[in-house]
């Protein structure tokens, strides 16, 4: 980023690596919320995420957004289905980690770029390179060579890869910033989910009223790791360039795959690391593609002098996709950064209009 100092790219970087750090490392704590279930976990997620969300819009003084929502029917019916959608999410990937099956959750969020374009592809009927093509192929053989080691379809990755390709297609047609749309989406969840916190009291079944106030401040915290992290990605977003966050990204699967090896203890026979290896190869295929497009998108605006045309996969593009919900786009720009991806990541510091495309675990 030109006129950025030495000091704020540190800065920035040392963001970056906290929030993706965070986000890679977050398996560690859902188990920590036991004996709470999943849904019980993910209830508490909406409240206090909602709780702090508002909070942090009462001290930006950052409400004005809100009453033009309202007005728009349609924008406040994509925000309604963006809210239920990363609720399948987030349930899903608590449930996960709390059942053992961590490695597979972030196997969700390696393959969501190649989701994402597949998704343009069929809904939107985009167009791909032939590199692009090639990506997906090789996805698409590393899910049957995973089904067969799994005995089964790796369907917690392929539940978090496809909901979170289609909360980002949504958000894009919403074009709320990071904060405003988290703000709403968790204002929807708030009601059902406290009154299913209500519930579980009135019937005995609360372990935030049960299990002592050590456990219901770990509950109540569940708002500070959802913000936290990306409170240090807003700091990193306006500090360093986006495709070095795009780089950063992949932190977060790695530290998870990593985790659910070498802690978690999760079994990984070799047809197992034959799919994480296609997967890896795709993905190693679509940011080769979209740098290499970044590059020639680089050199005709340095000849130009001016803003060339959108190459596909390029910042350029990027933008594009960020305005208009062009799904390949997206999906080449979530592979490099030019679009910022990562577990959970909504930028605070973002203004209104299109936000990051993000990753939520």
């Amino acid at each position: 980023m030109a006129g950025t100092s030495k000091g704020e790219h540190r800065t920035g970087l040392l963001n970056g690596f906290a929030a993706y750090g965070m986000w890679g490392l977050v398996p560690l704590f859902w188990p920590l919320l036991k004996p709470a279930g999943a849904v019980e976990i993910l209830a508490h997620r909406m409240v206090w995420s909602a709780v702090f969300v508002a909070a942090a819009l009462l001290f930006v003084r950052r409400w004005a957004w809100a009453g033009q929502l309202l007005r728009q029917p349609r924008r406040l019916g994509l925000v309604a289905v963006a809210a239920a959608v990363i609720t399948v999410n987030w349930g899903v990937y608590i449930w996960a980690v709390n059942s053992g099956h961590v490695v597979e959750a972030s196997l969700g969020y390696f393959i969501n770029p190649l989701v994402t374009i597949a998704m343009g592809v069929l809904l939107l009927k985009e167009r791909l390179r032939p590199v692009q093509w090639a990506a997906v192929a090789t996805g698409f053989a590393a899910v049957v060579v995973l089904t067969v080691g799994y005995g089964r379809p790796p369907w917690i990755s392929l539940c978090l890869a496809f909901s979170f390709a289609t909360y980002g297609l949504v958000k894009k047609k919403v074009a709320l910033g990071g904060v405003e749309s988290l703000a709403a989406e968790t204002a929807m969840q708030f009601l059902p989910a406290l009154g299913y916190l209500l519930w579980l009291v009135a019937h005995g079944g609360s372990s935030f009223v049960d299990d002592g106030p050590g456990h219901a401040t770990l509950l109540a915290s569940t708002g500070l790791v959802t913000a936290l992290p990306l409170v240090c990605f807003g700091a990193a977003a306006i500090r360093v360039p986006l495709s070095t966050l795009g780089l950063l990204q992949y932190l977060a699967p790695v530290f998870q795959f990593l985790l659910g090896i070498f802690y978690f203890h999760e079994a990984m026979p070799p047809e197992r690391w034959a799919g994480f290896g296609l997967v890896w190869l795709a993905l190693v295929l679509l940011t080769g593609d979209a740098l290499r497009s970044a590059r020639r998108g680089a050199r005709a605006l340095k000849e130009s002098g001016g803003v060339p045309a959108a190459v596909p996969g390029s910042p350029v593009a990027a933008g594009n996709a960020a305005a208009t919900g062009t799904a390949v786009a997206a999906g080449a720009a979530l592979a490099t950064g030019a679009v910022a991806a990562g577990p959970e990541a909504e930028s605070l510091a973002s203004a209104p209009g299109p936000d990051p495309e993000v990753a939520t675990p």
